[in-house]
């Protein structure tokens, strides 16, 4: 609730994850979806691959969202078919270029992308969470490369997210551990982040204006 009241549009519940902070048992995810406004989006991130795992596990959570952090091992129509009235983002890590074909396959499949920067390459997959950020030349290819709304995420701060405004120019931001303290949402974070991402978007409008 105080991240809604500080501006956030949309609410990540964490499910299951091979690693990574801020893991939510699933029952209680289901309880803070219920609990989120209508106009908030919810969103369920999962590591599951398989449709059948996915549809089960977004009907549990009563999330509007379903957020794909892994590989899926299957169909996307038989996800949207499953799932009518829930959204679905693709997760990109950008590990090098290679993402940038990835997220042209992708984007036409689902509704939105985020760019991350986990390694789900890694021994043990790492699918978010890192506090890390990517190559963000990469992922303004891909901003500009894909016609769906494109979400960015990975270590991002209030120190960095004017640069990243500015230089990837992606709808939307996604951010965790850079607005926590000892694993808890930081109240002096999260306003110096949303005043940063504020400010910004006046500039920028001030700017489309006079021109």
């Amino acid at each position: 609730m105080m991240a809604i009241r500080m501006g956030a549009t949309g609410i990540g519940l964490v499910g299951p994850m091979p690693s990574g902070p801020g893991i939510i048992p699933m029952d209680k995810i289901t309880q803070i979806a219920r609990a989120i406004p209508p106009h908030i989006n919810s969103f369920l991130l999962s590591s599951e691959t398989t449709p059948e795992a996915l549809v089960e596990q977004t009907r549990k959570s009563f999330c509007n969202t379903l957020q794909i952090v892994d590989e899926l091992r299957g169909s996307y129509d038989e996800l949207k078919a499953a799932l009518p009235n829930i959204k679905l983002v693709q997760v990109i890590h950008v590990e090098d270029e290679s993402a940038i074909d990835r997220a042209r396959m992708l984007a036409v499949k689902v509704d939105a992308l985020l760019l991350d920067s986990g390694q789900p390459s890694a021994a043990t997959k790492i699918l978010g969470g890192t506090g890390r950020t990517h190559n963000w030349d990469i992922s303004r290819e891909i901003v500009s490369s894909v016609k769906v709304p494109v979400y960015l995420a990975g270590g991002l701060k209030p120190e960095n997210v004017t640069r990243a405004i500015e230089r990837v120019g992606s709808s939307g931001l996604d951010l965790c551990s850079g607005v926590r303290t000892n694993g808890r949402l930081d109240f002096l974070k999260l306003r110096s982040f949303m005043e940063s991402v504020r400010h910004k978007i006046e500039q920028q409008n001030r700017r489309e204006n006079i021109a």
